[in-house]
């Protein structure tokens, strides 16, 4: 008699769940660009998405809590003439959003703390560098300011959004058109997947080739890349007889995969979402009804299916929310906003746990929203990992600096800049007329170190009365259950 062996992870139960309607984003109309980006980014204040809009390109930004419909007259950020086709928020300041456009320009907004009123049309800076439209935005992880655009002319910039300057220019590399970029863990590499079925990792400060692996996956359908919290790469794509594939390699030897599975024969391109801190990769399909989730480790076979979450409606995108944005309490381990046609739906991602105590397995320290560096800094060739914070206690965030674009005028230095909202930078983004202003805000607010110490007593003051609060709870808890250790009650 053979027992069949059941390894053993903590994830083997994640549950998915819908919300219910009422938390639902209802009359939305979903962007119907044929374009394989998410069209979702979400951050624990604000979700974006990507709609059809008449006369140009537009996104909706709206606050957590503004469930429900949403009447069609609700503001949009509408400053780009074609339409949007990649958005991401900005990892350090939860109030800043990239956005890529077919009119090839790339855009930076700084989103009102309480939501919009009125439509956005004014970006904070005008980043102007492609020549064919731009669909793939993605900030640095660690560096503050440090953005990457990639476009249909096969270039990829990167750029210092504080000042407008491009930093890497790197247009040599990527013979066809790109389908996705992602960042390594501290930013010093990214990894690509391209149409002429190659996957690269990239050093974009040398703008050099470090690996290649040609024909990662042999279909002609479109394929993603990501790379792992130790450096590996995951990548979903297509087999020669169009059956969907997702593999693992190790850059260090990209000769054959360490592990490949073949899904289903659906042709809709397969979007993977990776929580570094869990190593679970979530794999969504355009076109699909389901979620598939993966767990990475280093035992054979290195890629171990967990589950599968199944709805009746079909994905338009989806977006995933960071780790801090989560509800610890209620052990959610991932959050995805799931777009349909006209309605966006919330699908939370929980280990079902008995015990209500904080579950320290479950939520090792994460990526915070402080820079470890600063632009310059990564430029010079510095690299840092992400800053972790604890979600032991529930995350409060600190007030965001606003966004300020400081440009220097050539004639006279001696004046003052100007505001971000009285240029319209773009029309040229020469290095030499551009400079930031406030180094320790990182193109930020130009704040003074004053501000920057109050800010720091205030924390201090309220986490000493939280500790305060929390020794006199724990002391009457104490005293509770002396009583009832010696029967008083």
């Amino acid at each position: 008699m053979f027992r069949k062996v059941v390894r053993q992870s903590r994830f083997r139960h994640v549950f998915g769940q819908p919300v219910k309607n009422d938390q639902c984003y209802e009359d939305i109309r979903v962007s119907r660009v044929t374009w394989d980006s998410t069209f979702c980014a979400v951050n624990p204040k604000f979700l974006a998405v990507i709609v059809e809009a008449s006369g140009g390109g537009a996104f909706l930004v709206l606050p957590l809590s503004k469930t429900g419909r949403i009447d069609k007259a609700y503001p949009t950020v509408c400053g780009h003439t074609g339409p949007v086709l990649d958005i991401d928020w900005c990892p350090h300041n939860d109030e800043v959003i990239a956005s890529g456009s077919e009119d090839c320009t790339v855009m930076v907004w700084q989103i009102p703390e309480q939501g919009l009123t009125s439509p956005l049309t004014e970006p904070v800076v005008v980043l102007e560098g492609h020549t064919k439209r731009v669909g793939i935005i993605t900030w640095h992880p660690t560096a503050r300011n440090v953005l990457l655009s990639a476009g249909c002319d096969n270039v990829v910039l990167i750029w210092n959004v504080g000042t407008a300057e491009e930093l890497c220019r790197l247009d040599s590399l990527h013979p066809d058109l790109i389908y996705n970029i992602s960042w390594n863990r501290n930013g010093s590499l990214f990894c690509s997947a391209c149409k002429d079925k190659s996957v690269r990792i990239i050093d974009p400060r040398r703008g050099t080739l470090v690996a290649e692996r040609e024909k990662a996956h042999e279909g002609a359908r479109p394929m993603r890349a990501i790379f792992l919290a130790d450096g590996k790469v995951f990548t979903t794509g297509f087999s020669r007889m169009s059956e969907r594939q997702l593999a693992l390699w190790d850059p260090e030897n990209f000769g054959e995969p360490m592990a490949l599975q073949e899904l289903d024969s659906s042709n809709g391109a397969l979007l993977p979402f990776y929580d570094p801190d869990t190593s679970v990769v979530y794999v969504c399909g355009k076109g699909d009804s389901s979620i598939r989730y993966f767990e990475i480790t280093d035992e054979s076979p290195y890629v171990h299916f967990l589950n599968t979450f199944t709805s009746k409606e079909p994905q338009r995108g989806m977006g995933s929310m960071p780790k801090r944005g989560l509800e610890v309490s209620k052990c959610e381990i991932a959050r995805f906003y799931k777009l349909h046609e006209r309605k966006c739906e919330p699908i939370v991602m929980t280990v079902p746990r008995k015990s209500d105590l904080f579950q320290d397995d479950l939520y090792p320290d994460t990526a915070g929203p402080e820079a470890a560096l600063e632009a310059e800094e990564w430029v010079s060739g510095r690299d840092a990992s992400p800053i972790l914070i604890s979600l032991r206690e529930a995350y409060v965030p600190s007030k965001q600096r606003d966004l300020k674009v400081n440009r220097r005028n050539v004639l006279s230095d001696s004046r003052p800049a100007s505001a971000p909202g009285s240029t319209r930078p773009g029309a040229s983004t020469s290095a030499a007329s551009t400079n930031v202003a406030a180094p320790g805000g990182g193109g930020l607010s130009g704040a003074g170190e004053a501000r920057k110490l109050e800010e720091v007593m205030q924390e201090l003051r309220a986490l000493r009365a939280l500790v305060k609060e929390q020794g006199e709870r724990i002391g009457r808890l104490e005293e509770q259950l002396g009583r009832m250790e010696n029967g008083d009650a």
